[in-house]
């Protein structure tokens, strides 16, 4: 497995990821903002994996490893924050849903701006991070193989009706020691995870304008009613809402 590297970066930098397009693992010595203005990013760390479509906005902490991958044709823009500035921010990645005020001061931050202004823009930043929501939607990751070998056919396939058992055969291991590690590691079921990264998911399509039904369907769930309290239950409001907030933009 190859180690992460650790990567310099601009102040502000954007640019455009395909859909499915990897950014494999590293780690800066500042913070970093991530926004993507359109599309959406996924974003993997040994705390969990977020997901964050365009009214969303990821933040990673100083030397916190991390990937990416893009949902959609992702336009990525990326803020450095400053170790004196990211002490203000949580000590653990998460994910705040971005205000109107918040999205335009990512946008309106240029690496090549006077450093008066960048460090104005940042405080605005930092101000609207620091009132916003956090999305409590962290998939917690597993690092022992066994059961990484079970959550990886998931993340390959959400929608798969297998059960733990079929998912152990398929990748050696028994459904006992699986629903072990699975409380043991994640603190969950492997029904809640699989829900979990489900609802990740639902976020992405209805991001899309996916309708509800067609989100249900797509994912796994027998009836657009169970999806609907599923998701309610988990995000705090329902799909239809939330896809609503995310055509408005907010």
């Amino acid at each position: 497995m190859t180690e992460p590297v650790a990567q310099d970066g601009d102040a502000a930098a954007c640019g455009p990821l395909a859909h499915g397009e990897d950014v494999a693992a590293h780690f800066h010595d500042f913070g970093q903002l991530r926004y993507a203005a359109s599309g959406a990013l996924v974003t993997t760390t040994r705390a969990g994996t977020w997901v964050a479509p365009a009214n969303r906005v990821t933040w990673v902490p100083p030397f916190h490893v991390h990937s990416s991958r893009a949902h959609g044709e992702t336009d990525v823009r990326l803020l450095r924050i400053p170790v004196a500035l990211a002490g203000r921010l949580p000590a653990e990645p998460a994910v705040f849903v971005a205000s109107a005020l918040l999205r335009e001061a990512c946008l309106a931050i240029d690496g090549d701006d006077e450093p008066a202004r960048v460090r104005l823009l940042l405080e605005v930043v930092i101000a609207e991070l620091r009132r916003a929501a956090r999305e409590p939607l962290r998939l917690p990751e597993p690092a022992d193989p066994r059961l990484k070998a079970v959550t990886d056919l998931l993340h390959a396939d959400p929608a798969s009706p297998a059960t733990l058992a079929e998912l152990g055969h398929r990748t050696g291991s028994s459904e006992r020691s699986l629903s072990r590690l699975f409380g043991s590691e994640l603190s969950m079921s492997f029904h809640q995870w699989r829900t979990l990264l489900r609802i990740q998911r639902a976020l992405l399509e209805l991001g899309e304008d996916t309708s509800v039904t067609d989100t249900a369907t797509r994912l796994g769930w027998a009836n657009p009613g169970s999806f609907i309290e599923a998701f309610t239950g988990l995000v705090g409001q329902t799909p239809g809402r939330y896809r609503s907030a995310a055509r408005a933009g907010g």
